[in-house]
């Protein structure tokens, strides 16, 4: 496990497999979970350090996850896990989900640009309370969306889907990483 600059664990590989996909995609949201906190700390960091070293590894971790793995995680939800919850007739809480990746993108677009400067050491990317304010809307829409999926979306899902479904659904999502296991 990699500690980044400001001290939180980063980058651990989830425990479980992509022989089990539901449990994959859960333990992705701990990875999710990590780096919205160390999106937090960040901002704590800038207010206290400014723009320094640590303030753009921390930045680099985040784009890291957001720009790479989340994008990643939204595919196989939007492949795999709405079509089971429309096969189910549970089309709204697919469009929500659906929805939500869409309002995440859009944030996720803005911060992007932010950290993106402080990864370049930009003094003017100091931390304001705009900033910090739509920094804590992503955090709490991205916990809110957490939170749907692992109450009602996963285990609606997991419901539908049979074990030979699931099994494919772990090999096109691992294939698609480019992952053998």
């Amino acid at each position: 496990m990699r500690v980044n600059a400001i001290g939180l664990h980063l980058n651990s590989a989830p425990a479980v497999g992509f022989d089990q996909p539901f449990e994959m995609l859960a333990a992705c949201h701990e990875r999710v979970e990590r780096s919205l906190r160390l999106l937090e700390r960040l901002g704590e960091h800038l207010t206290t350090q400014g723009a320094d070293e640590a303030a753009g590894s921390a930045a680099r971790d985040v784009l890291r996850y957001f720009d790479l793995a989340a994008p990643q995680h939204h595919e196989d939800e939007e492949r795999h896990v709405l079509p089971a919850l429309r096969a189910a007739g549970l089309t709204g809480l697919a469009e929500r989900v659906l929805a939500d990746h869409a309002r995440m993108a859009e944030a996720w677009a803005r911060l992007s640009v932010q950290l993106q400067a402080i990864v370049r050491g930009d003094a003017t990317a100091a931390i304001t309370p705009a900033t910090r304010a739509e920094w804590q809307a992503f955090t709490q829409l991205y916990r809110a969306h957490l939170a749907l999926e692992d109450d009602e979306v996963f285990p609606a899902a997991a419901l539908v889907l049979d074990a030979s479904v699931q099994r494919a659904m772990g090999d096109e999502m691992a294939r698609r990483r480019g992952v053998v296991y």
